[in-house]
């Protein structure tokens, strides 16, 4: 098993796959997963040719369970601390959830002004902001937030099965097509992280402000979102993140969910593809 242990003496887990020659493309992944919540993309991109790298966020996963330093500031550190030891150039960098607020917030602070990244993928991504304020009317009452950190703090355990089989994948919809593997294996990635880390990371995913880092960046930047996430409202995130970023293709999907990148990945990694080589 790979770590690495940032400055602040955090041991990251991480995978690291493909030719050293080839295009690293980094995948961040969401809110309480693990760097295998990337199978299906790791494994397509690596057979396209890619050397493909993917680490588990500070307390998520098998990295450290460590009580402080869930928030974007330490996630965006921990990334750059990584992609400097590993010396990653001309990097993709792929974010889903609140994985996309790390990308964003790693590319505006370390990898675009060190000139590492080539392109950005965010996917059902968190940033500008999640938090229902009088400025971002269409976003998350905090009252919702508040009921999420109260379900994990009573029952994790429960609440981790109650969300991929709920809204997570849009399982909760008539006719959908449920997959127990699926629900099951997100209950496994979220069990091996850190209650602390899940506790504090609502947090960092709802209530971050990230405008400025979309402003600031002006590498190629792909947007995609479901216009059914019931996660993630795409109005007040894929919509304004077109609207911020400089240099941007936005792609709406009807009736694909929050984890989009699951349940339709042979579609989201051909246009992955697409715009990569493009």
């Amino acid at each position: 098993m790979s770590f690495i242990t940032t400055s602040d003496g955090v041991q990251i887990f991480y995978k690291d796959w493909g030719s050293k020659e080839a295009q690293p493309i980094v995948f961040h992944h969401g809110w309480p997963l693990s760097s295998d919540d990337w199978d299906a993309q790791m494994l397509f991109f690596l057979n396209k040719g890619f050397r493909v790298i993917a680490h588990d966020r500070r307390g998520h996963g098998r990295s450290a369970q460590v009580g402080d330093g869930h928030d974007m500031d330490h996630y965006a550190a921990d990334i750059a601390a990584l992609v400097e030891y590993l010396d990653l150039k001309n990097a993709i960098h792929i974010g889903h959830s609140t994985g996309g607020g790390e990308v964003a917030r790693y590319v505006a602070r370390y990898g675009q002004p060190q000139k590492r990244v080539a392109k950005a993928v965010l996917i059902s991504a968190v940033p500008p902001l999640m938090l229902k304020t009088e400025h971002s009317v269409e976003g998350t009452p905090i009252e919702l937030l508040n009921e999420l950190r109260d379900a994990l703090a009573a029952n994790r355990a429960q609440f981790f099965l109650d969300v991929p089989t709920g809204p997570f994948y849009g399982f909760n919809r008539s006719g959908a097509q449920v997959s127990e593997g699926t629900i099951r294996n997100w209950w496994r990635q979220g069990s091996m992280g850190g209650a602390k880390a899940h506790y504090d990371g609502i947090r960092a995913f709802s209530e971050t402000d990230q405008t400025e880092d979309l402003k600031a960046i002006t590498l190629p930047t792909l947007v995609l979102q479901g216009d059914d996430d019931q996660v993630v409202p795409y109005r007040n995130a894929a919509i304004l993140q077109h609207q911020l970023l400089q240099n941007s293709v936005l792609k709406i999907y009807p009736g694909y969910s929050h984890g989009m990148h699951t349940t339709h990945a042979d579609i989201i990694n051909s246009d992955i593809l697409a715009f990569i080589v493009g």
